[in-house]
């Protein structure tokens, strides 16, 4: 199984704009959450990157994404009726094989050599099948992420085999159905963001997405695809962030500085910061 496609949704009412923001990545250069985003795609091994966006917001894509412009295929999703009807506006795109899949309102920043996409296509490719990446998280967030249940491969102990997903379950029903054996007590495998899924999730949404049905989640379609074929959850030691939350652009920010080669004059500024307000400096000063 080669992964040559990548597909990236970007309609959501409150995520359109966040692709186009700017931040100073690892190496010090000023870019777009786009271009950071279709970097980790291309360092992935991807070819072409469906993006699906309203109508009207090419244009402001296409800019931002710069030299990369050229591997942009844009997918219009007219309205922002739900997040399992964005990913199946690309059925087209994919043209029947298996894709990798991210959101625009996240990054991620690898504690290894290995992008975090690259490494997750590179699990997929092996073991022929669809995988999505996941992070051990605490109950606390489980209001904030999809979740999986499932058992450890034997001999591998980063890898899963998924038998149950759950869009957003409460900690009564993540303890009920998503206990994964050996992880630590009250944390739980959530969705770290990107995927490589099979063409039969396309089979799967176009089955569901009826028009009384568009808004469902995509963990609908994941679940069944548990139920179909063989579906795992790779843990990836990496850190993921969400730009559309309170701060998020600014929690991403400084994970991006901290983790490239200003990391000393970041943490430098930031010391001068937090002394200077020691010192008690009156507020209008």
């Amino acid at each position: 199984m080669k992964i040559k496609r990548a597909v990236i949704t970007a309609a959501g009412k409150n995520q359109r704009t966040l692709p186009l923001q700017m931040l100073v990545d690892r190496d010090g250069v000023e870019k777009s959450v786009l271009s950071i985003i279709i970097e980790e795609n291309l360092k992935a091994g991807i070819e072409e990157i469906g993006i699906v966006i309203r109508p009207g917001d090419e244009t402001a894509y296409t800019e931002l994404a710069g030299a990369h412009a050229g591997l942009l295929h844009f997918i219009q999703q007219p309205d922002p009726v739900g997040y399992g009807h964005a990913v199946y506006c690309a059925r087209d795109f994919i043209q029947g094989e298996a894709f990798l899949h991210m959101v625009s309102d996240h990054l991620y920043i690898s504690r290894t050599p290995e992008g975090c996409a690259q490494k997750l296509v590179q699990v997929a490719e092996v073991e022929a099948c669809a995988v999505s990446m996941v992070q051990p998280t605490r109950e606390s967030q489980l209001p904030y992420y999809g979740a999986v249940g499932g058992q450890r491969i034997p001999g591998r102990l980063d890898v899963y085999r998924i038998e149950k997903v759950l869009e957003k379950p409460t900690p009564t029903n993540a303890e009920q159905d998503l206990i994964v054996p050996g992880l630590r007590a009250g944390h739980y495998l959530c969705f770290f963001g990107m995927h490589v899924l099979t063409p039969t999730v396309m089979e799967i949404l176009e089955q569901q997405l009826t028009d009384a049905e568009k808004g469902m989640p995509l963990s609908t379609a994941l679940a069944e695809l548990a139920e179909r074929e063989l579906y795992l959850a790779y843990e990836h030691p990496g850190w993921r962030y969400d730009i559309g939350a309170k701060y998020g652009l600014l929690n991403a920010q400084f994970a991006l500085a901290l983790s490239g080669q200003d990391r000393d004059a970041v943490l430098a500024m930031l010391l001068e910061m937090l002394a200077l307000r020691e010192l008690g400096a009156p507020e209008n000063d």
